[in-house]
């Protein structure tokens, strides 16, 4: 009898493994292994589900689990205590696109292309959806998007952020998820990018300082009304998206097992937007996954929104490729404290956003120190100019407006987290400097960066067309004078052709 039944399940097999070839299910270049086991319930149980939740602006300092006890933030707490809590996290750019970018290709903003808001991807550039399909998850975005080009970003699944009565942004579609996660079969990799606690945000009455919580970098505001009440509507926001965690941890919890990878992180911070600062650049990263990660850990290890994609890859079972910026941390998702990184990198670019004034900054860090190279810094400005009126305008206004921002900043973060004191002309840091910057310019050119270290190559970007982002023209929050406006041509540009 026992030979008999294995007689009779060999064919049964192979039947399904033909009507599998013929469904029209898409796979991608694997192993027959591979892609049987990826279409089978069994792959449930024995691979990880990835799951990455994403919050849209928010400091890292404005969690219960990073110090703040005057925020909700109760959903992250749990998880710190669940998993893996890190302190030194980064993404390299502190704006929505190329943050996001970096998450779903592996690769600096820079390299992959979209180093400036609103900008797209290299078509070339292969990112999470291809990389993750081929290695047998369905990969799946449930919320924001704010990435493009189409080609690049192949979702198996897109569901778009759901409205709702009574709040400032919309939800995240959680029927769509609950839905997903009662009944699919297949190992999936799943963004969960959430509105909040991105502005607009809810109207507080009768908000008081002594309910928020100040920084080196914001306690000036204390009495500030308006900036109270921002930071109360900005506080609630949060408490709105926690509620939104919640249920997506008990849609978790409910249909998922163990087996189930779960990471939270905000995009960037939203008191350093648009800089190359810790405040905008640092972000909250929480890591649970029963099986793997021992409860209530935390790592000091640099790690960086770069690595995400190599660390998926490496979960199920493959490597990241040589051209990828990013590394796998899973070791120290198993306990090994390894370090991941020497250095992380970011990058800052004020063309493209509403205020677009001419003023790019570069950054590298370790664990103790920090460089930072202000390119159109006033003290160079004069060998920045170019000798056209139309083009040199805007070179004095990006200037001017960061008049304050030095050529060279370098801090001890270790000992001045918060970035209050420059410490780029210490005669016993030169040394220290000199290395930062000289490998800063090494990763720009490894990078393919529009700048270099010649100070007086000051270009203006934009993209060819009409897609470009015209510094000679109004936007909502910034001006140009009519004797200025439509006076730039292509030529006086440096351009995106991938944008």
């Amino acid at each position: 009898m026992k030979h008999k039944k294995t007689m009779i399940l060999g064919p049964l097999a192979c039947i399904a493994a033909i009507l599998m070839a013929c469904s029209g299910i898409k796979q991608a270049d694997a192993t027959p292994k591979t892609v049987t086991k990826a279409n089978t319930a069994e792959t449930k149980t024995d691979r990880p589900n990835l799951i990455f939740y994403l919050a849209d602006d928010q400091d890292v300092y404005d969690y219960g689990c990073y110090g703040n006890e005057k925020v909700n933030t109760s959903a992250v707490d749990r998880l710190a205590k669940e998993g893996m809590l890190f302190t030194n996290a980064f993404t390299a750019q502190a704006i929505c696109a190329p943050s996001r970018s970096q998450l779903f290709t592996g690769n600096y903003p820079l390299k992959n292309g979209c180093f400036a808001n609103h900008s797209a991807t290299r078509p070339t550039i292969e990112s999470v959806t291809s990389r993750m399909k081929k290695l047998g998850y369905e990969v799946v975005l449930a919320g924001k998007s704010h990435v493009k080009p189409a080609s690049v970003y192949d979702w198996d699944r897109e569901w778009a952020p759901v409205p709702k009565k009574d709040v400032p942004r919309a939800y995240i579609p959680l029927d769509s998820m609950a839905h997903y996660f009662k009944t699919t079969k297949t190992p999936f990799c799943m963004f969960i990018t959430s509105k909040y606690p991105h502005g607009k945000y809810f109207d507080v009455k009768n908000a008081k300082a002594a309910d928020i919580k100040f920084f080196p970098f914001n306690e000036k505001k204390k009495t500030d009304k308006a900036f109270v009440k921002k930071k109360a509507g900005y506080y609630r926001s949060i408490e709105e998206d926690n509620t939104q965690i919640e249920k997506v941890l008990e849609l978790v919890d409910s249909y998922l097992d163990d087996n189930t990878l779960f990471i939270y992180s905000a995009d960037h911070g939203v008191s350093g937007k648009f800089t190359v600062k810790d405040i905008g650049l640092k972000v909250p990263f929480v890591a649970r996954w029963p099986k793997v990660i021992k409860a209530g850990t935390t790592s000091n290890q640099l790690v960086h929104y770069t690595d995400v994609l190599p660390t998926f890859m490496n979960i199920a079972g493959s490597k990241s490729t040589d051209d990828m910026d990013g590394k796998s941390f899973l070791p120290l998702l198993e306990g090994k404290d390894a370090p991941v990184n020497t250095y992380v990198y970011g990058v800052r670019t004020n063309q493209n956003i509403l205020n677009s004034e001419v003023f790019p900054s570069r950054m590298i860090r370790n664990t103790r120190y920090k460089y930072i190279r202000n390119f159109n810094s006033i003290e160079v400005l004069d060998k920045n100019l170019t000798g056209k009126p139309n083009v040199d305008y805007f070179i004095k206004r990006g200037a001017t407006k960061f008049k304050n921002e030095p050529l060279e900043v370098l801090y001890d973060v270790q000992n001045d987290p918060f970035e209050q004191k420059n410490l780029a002309n210490d005669p016993k840091l030169q040394a220290i400097k000199a290395t930062l910057k000289k490998d800063l310019f090494a990763w720009m050119k490894a990078q393919g960066d529009f700048l270099d270290d010649t100070i007086g190559h000051m270009p203006l970007i934009t993209a060819k067309g009409k897609k470009g982002f015209k510094l000679d023209q109004d936007t909502p929050r910034r001006k140009i004078p009519d004797a200025i406006k439509n006076t730039l041509s292509e030529d006086d540009y440096t351009i995106i052709k991938h944008w």
